[in-house]
């Protein structure tokens, strides 16, 4: 014989026991027996995504990998030497300021570097007097002024590298394109940048202070040391 619906027959006992279940029950069971999506898993699943944007954020400073570097002129050195037939004139001049941005990725570089003109000192006062005078005007023209546009070859995150500099060289009023070898080293934070190279000053509008006696070369050899820190 047909069972009623919701009723188990039970053949042992000879009776009929009654197992009606209730549909919502059923359902309240089924819903009960899945997984938990409570306040737990939602906070976890914010903290994921929070530490994924974060992340993403490190990763796009890291592409972008720009650099800028304050160059702190007590630390830094700029010395020249002038060949002569008697002998080698030795000098120096002091470094005003010096700010340098640069991009890895793309080469990009900015900002300057300014030499106080009027530091300029061979340690013999006559001669100096008259390199200030007649060949420098510093009076007129105070400072130099090297200003960085690019940037060839990989800067690495530590240690030394060897790049080309790229930039304008203001100097006695005028701007002169030069691209200068330059060994930098990045160390903690620290940057040293070296680069040696040659200026033709009478070539670029500076008087020859050639005489009968004394004669000078045409061009004058410039040695830099920069010491900065990255920002």
């Amino acid at each position: 014989m047909p069972f009623p619906a919701g009723r188990i027959f039970n053949r042992n006992e000879g009776h009929v026991i009654s197992a009606t279940v209730h549909q919502e029950s059923l359902i309240t069971m089924k819903e009960r027996s899945r997984p938990g999506f409570g306040i737990t898993t939602v906070w976890l699943l914010i903290c994921l995504f929070v530490r994924v944007c974060q992340g993403a954020a490190e990763t796009d400073r890291a592409s972008s990998g720009a650099l800028t570097v304050n160059i702190d002129p007590s630390k830094s050195a700029i010395q020249f030497t002038l060949g002569a037939i008697l002998h080698t004139v030795h000098g120096t001049f002091r470094l005003m300021s010096g700010t340098i941005h640069f991009d890895p990725n793309s080469g990009k570089a900015s900002g300057q570097i300014v030499v106080d003109v009027r530091s300029g000192n061979t340690g013999e006062g006559t001669r100096d007097r008259q390199m200030h005078a007649n060949v420098l005007e510093s009076d007129r023209f105070p400072d130099a002024v090297f200003s960085p546009d690019h940037v060839n070859g990989r800067v690495a995150s530590k240690g030394e590298s060897e790049v080309q500099v790229h930039g304008v060289l203001r100097i006695h009023g005028r701007n002169h394109e030069m691209t200068v070898p330059v060994r930098v080293q990045l160390q903690a934070g620290l940057l040293t940048a070296r680069a040696k190279f040659t200026v033709p000053y009478v070539s670029w509008g500076m008087k020859d202070p050639s005489t009968f006696v004394l004669q000078v070369d045409k061009s004058v050899n410039v040695d830099v040391t920069l010491e900065g820190k990255q920002n």
